[in-house]
């Protein structure tokens, strides 16, 4: 297995954070390493999401867990397991109105070594996306 996390304090309520990671139209906004996101993020719902870094190619995820507020789970990959992507959001509030949010996308299957060798370093790109959401929620709060 190999991962990527990311983390952020942010001094606003879960529910405002939540909105905005619910809120497929705007990432673009707010996270310039998104160029879009198709589809709705519910549960159970397959949605596409379009990277600078690939702008090319539409990244299709289903998103497999839903709790409203708290944590959220999006898994794509290839069929038979043979690459797999799962990319939780998890929001805790930690007093003081300050809430902390955590990133992580955990990549298993047997084409994992392979495949890791020819991805770009994504370290960078959930910073990004930790300190954009940040300063979304923070001005929306």
């Amino acid at each position: 297995m190999k991962a990527y996390e990311a983390e952020s304090a942010i001094q606003a309520d879960p529910e405002t954070i939540w909105a905005i990671l619910v809120d497929a139209p705007n990432y673009s906004q707010w996270d310039s390493g998104v160029q879009r996101v198709e589809g709705r993020i519910a549960q159970g719902q397959k949605i596409k999401v379009v990277s600078e870094a690939n702008p090319g190619r539409a990244f299709p995820v289903t998103v497999t867990e839903f709790k409203t507020g708290r944590e959220m789970t999006w898994v794509g990959g290839m069929p038979l397991g043979l690459f797999r992507g799962v990319r939780t959001f998890n929001l805790s509030p930690q007093g003081g109105g300050v809430t902390k949010f955590t990133m992580r996308e955990e990549y298993t299957g047997p084409l994992l070594s392979m495949i890791w060798r020819s991805m770009p370093d994504l370290g960078p790109s959930f910073e990004q996306f930790a300190s954009g959401l940040r300063s979304r929620a923070e001005a929306a709060g």
